[in-house]
């Protein structure tokens, strides 16, 4: 399309932007989208995917196409800590298939990722996109944002900013920065391997006193190194091809590999204390900055966008009231601190085995909170966070895996033996998912007519891979959100035409007489 009105503008086609354009246009919406590079980022960046990510594409008809992208892991590929001699100590498998029926964790070269996001941007006409224009200004009119860029001048309903750590758009609206602890320069390098690369396929975190480093499996040919400065150490020398070379040396011969991208990036951990001003928003780096031990940067800003994909079409739509998108910080926020806190929880770990060893070796007394920390490593415990906040039915929110978290996906086979992936039934909006065929209230099928819902039964569908979601065991049905995660569920006090109205409630639901 081509004009000077949208009804969302975006400041950066990064993987966070680009996703963002393509889940907009996807929800019918016109889009904007500015970019001040006209290249895509040649620097190291992100290299792995969430099930949970692919998942999401798949509710837009994407999902196979961006997985063709990805390489699956193997199985007995593991993540986990290694000591100075790169010896196993404690980690978990990476391979098996998630709750959202994918992969828990595939690799990807950010490169070929973000060629694949704009080559979608381009499918559709309702995305204008302006490459090489960085957004000087803008202004929140009450109604409308008015951007200015170098070259034009545009209006749009809300204004989404996925620009960076560094996010002007933050610091215009003097958002609070919240730091979550930990700030330390590393060395981050990708390289080409070749038949001669002695590395193995578990991407471990080596505790060494002498110095912390990470070794990534990415996708192939590429693997990374992430290597943490130490004191009196520049950037300048860590850079030189011979400091990496020496580096990497303790893991496979010279010749086994050519250096491709290198940088010294600042780990940090901090949040904004505020996602939204009026019709401004900010999302990914620019609202949250996190070590990537978990491997979670990328992944927890496109979780952003898919929370504001759902929410802004209905408020722009006329079916929910404003007061609805209140609800993306409140959901979003405690979601990413988590993660972030988990990822930092993993470098401090890092630094405890590291120190253990170095008392040791000076035959010390070991720190006496090693264990404690334990809990952070891979595979110990700590489970993916759920939400606790929004738009869900609070009540029956808990640690017993139901309302807050992702709802499960398996393949299923229809009675003319077809099969599918669960979510395939549900389209892009939400679904009532029951064991049977339910009879409801005239009230109820007019909310369900309102916002689309998908009714979903699972009689005569037989599981072929994966299982139904547990809650069937104790509830007739359950309401699943856009984004896939457990609005509510039925129960002894609970009916189905209750649990429709409490939808309806907490989305602010507008003129539903209409």
């Amino acid at each position: 399309m081509s004009g000077s009105s949208y009804d969302i503008a975006l400041i950066g086609m990064g993987p966070v932007g680009a996703t963002a354009a393509i889940h907009f246009a996807a929800a019918g919406l016109s889009v904007a989208i500015f970019e001040r590079d006209p290249d895509i980022y040649a620097l190291p960046r992100a290299v792995a995917m969430d099930g949970e990510i692919v998942r999401l594409f798949q509710a837009i008809g994407r999902g196979e196409e961006l997985a063709s992208c990805l390489q699956k892991l193997r199985p007995g590929d593991r993540a986990g800590f290694a000591n100075a001699d790169r010896e196993w100590l404690f980690g978990q498998d990476l391979s098996p298939t998630s709750v959202n029926g994918w992969q828990n964790l595939s690799m990807f070269d950010q490169p070929e990722i973000e060629e694949y996001l704009r080559k979608t941007i381009a499918q559709y006409d309702t995305v204008d996109v302006f490459l090489g224009e960085e957004v000087e200004g803008f202004e929140d009119q009450g109604d409308r944002v008015v951007l200015r860029s170098s070259e034009r001048e545009v209006s749009c309903g809300y204004l989404v900013a996925c620009d960076g750590a560094a996010s002007t758009t933050r610091k215009v609206l003097d958002l609070d920065w919240k730091d979550l602890g930990y700030d330390h320069d590393w060395l981050v390098v990708d390289v080409v391997i070749n038949e001669k690369n002695t590395l193995n396929q578990d991407t471990v975190q080596v505790c060494a006193p002498e110095r912390l480093a990470t070794y990534v499996v990415t996708k192939d040919p590429f693997r990374r190194w992430e290597f943490k400065l130490n004191p009196g150490e520049t950037r300048e020398q860590m850079l030189e091809d011979e400091t990496i070379k020496k580096l990497i040396d303790p893991w496979t011969p010279r010749d086994s590999y050519t250096i491709r991208r290198k940088a010294v990036y600042q780990f940090h951990a901090a949040t904004a204390e505020a996602w939204r001003r009026g019709r401004v928003f900010i999302a990914g780096d620019a609202a949250h900055q996190t070590p990537p031990f978990l491997g979670q940067g990328m992944n927890a800003g496109m979780r952003d966008i898919f929370n504001l994909a759902w929410k802004l079409p209905l408020v722009l739509n006329g079916q929910c009231n404003e007061k609805l998108l209140d609800t993306y910080q409140s959901e979003r926020l405690a979601h990413a601190e988590d993660l972030v806190e988990w990822a930092v929880a993993i470098g401090e770990l890092m630094q405890n085995v590291a120190d253990v060893a170095a008392a040791e070796q000076a035959g010390d007394p070991p720190p006496p909170v090693l264990e404690q920390k334990k809990s952070a490593g891979y595979g110990q415990g700590r489970e993916a966070p759920p939400l606790r906040d929004g738009v869900l039915l609070l009540e029956q929110v808990s640690d017993n895996g139901s309302t807050g978290y992702l709802f499960s996906q398996p393949t299923v086979e229809n009675q003319d033996g077809q099969r599918v992936m669960l979510d395939d039934l549900f389209g892009r909006g939400f679904a009532l998912v029951s064991r049977e065929r339910l009879t409801l209230s005239d009230q109820s099928n007019a909310i369900i007519e309102r916002l689309g819902i998908t009714m979903v039964f699972l009689e005569g569908l037989r599981e072929v891979d994966g299982h139904f979601d547990q809650l069937f065991e104790r509830s007739d049905a359950v309401i699943v959100r856009p984004d896939r995660y457990i609005f509510g569920h039925t129960g002894d006090d609970l009916d189905a035409d209750q649990l429709i109205a409490l939808l309806a409630e907490k989305l602010y639901l507008l003129n539903l007489s209409a």
